[in-house]
């Protein structure tokens, strides 16, 4: 049959031809679906993704529970793919991985012993090296799962059981958030105090129609891992509370120490969620030593202007922390204002 009477056909003839156009909607839908439902964004029941749900479940009956001795995260990941999630290894390695970074993850539900990486970029260890175990907190997640409260599925070739979803006993989704690309949908979820969500589903059990200006009374904003300050207006936040869009403005947490014979320096000890310290550093050195623009020999103007600014106020920035943010800011002279240094910058 060639490809013109494939076209033609309506697909109502004996030979089950069908036409083109359908026959790639048909598909490209099939495979959207699958996208988001199997591979990229969380269901709202457990804020899990079914690759996060597998290892999970797969930890919980390796017996991997918080406080027992860790296993090589090698291990886990073999039972992942051998008996849940058949895909490659390093997917299911970095999704474990994920689930461990506190700098990631408001709660991680994975205890990661070795090296998980760092919020500078660095990655995880190979999974020989690392090991793991569930964490305290993944037993919201878990601790329900053999008394009735969730459906079971056949795995991919039916021979073990998996769980369809995670009986979370408080909305993990809320929690950690969650962050995925799918085909024609996202998700960006923000994170939150395990507190005043818990507060905010008893006022919710309480008065089912409450108002999200109510539930605000519970929970005021987000809480980013690592910390960072909040900067938005009030009314900006209520604004993406309640129409579910929008976005939020983070800052650095910074203080100043005291130094001998009145010399003071600046300390930033928590950067915005995302933020790294070498992200930081970088961007003040192009400032402090800009680079000529495209097709250009000589620096412009404006970053002359800036460049002699930064260098009449900053004398040097260093880090000196590695699993802790500790940027430290040294100014030109202590008679530089604190507050203009981090203002300009």
């Amino acid at each position: 049959m060639d490809n013109s009477n494939m076209i033609e056909n309506n697909g109502d003839n004996e030979d089950g031809a069908v036409a083109i156009g359908e026959y790639a909607e048909e598909a490209y839908l099939a495979y959207a679906v699958s996208v988001v439902k199997g591979r990229a964004l969380p269901s709202v029941e457990d804020g899990q993704k079914p690759v996060q749900r597998r290892i999970l479940f797969a930890m919980k009956e390796m017996g991997l529970v918080a406080g027992v001795k860790p296993v090589k995260s090698a291990r886990v990941v073999g039972n992942v793919l051998g008996m849940y999630h058949p895909h490659g290894d390093s997917s299911a390695y970095e999704a474990a991985v994920r689930l461990a970074q506190d700098f990631t993850l408001r709660y991680p539900l994975i205890d990661g012993q070795g090296n998980f990486g760092s919020r500078d970029g660095d990655g995880a260890a190979a999974m020989r090296y690392t090991e793991m175990r569930l964490s305290p907190i993944a037993d919201l997640l878990l601790s329900e799962i053999d008394r009735g409260t969730v459906d079971f599925q056949n795995n991919y070739d039916g021979a073990f059981q998996e769980p369809v979803m995670l009986p979370a006993r408080l909305p993990m989704m809320l929690l950690n958030g969650a962050s995925g690309i799918a085909v024609g949908m996202a998700t960006e979820m923000i994170p939150h105090n395990m507190r005043e969500i818990a507060s905010a589903v008893l006022h919710v059990m309480d008065n089912p129609d409450c108002t999200t200006e109510e539930l605000m009374v519970h929970v005021p904003g987000p809480d980013f891992p690592g910390g960072g300050q909040l900067i938005s207006q009030t009314s900006d936040i209520h604004s993406v509370y309640e129409t579910g869009r929008g976005s939020l403005r983070l800052r650095a947490r910074w203080v100043v120490e005291p130094m001998a014979r009145g010399q003071w320096r600046i300390i930033i000890n928590e950067l915005p969620h995302g933020v790294s310290v070498e992200t930081v550093m970088a961007e003040i050195e192009a400032i402090s030593n800009p680079k000529p623009k495209k097709d250009k020999k000589t620096i412009d103007q404006d970053q002359l202007l800036v460049k002699q600014s930064v260098l009449s106020m900053l004398d040097s920035v260093k880090s000196e922390g590695k699993k802790d943010v500790r940027l430290i800011l040294e100014p030109k002279t202590s008679k530089v204002p604190s507050e203009e240094l981090m203002a300009f910058l």
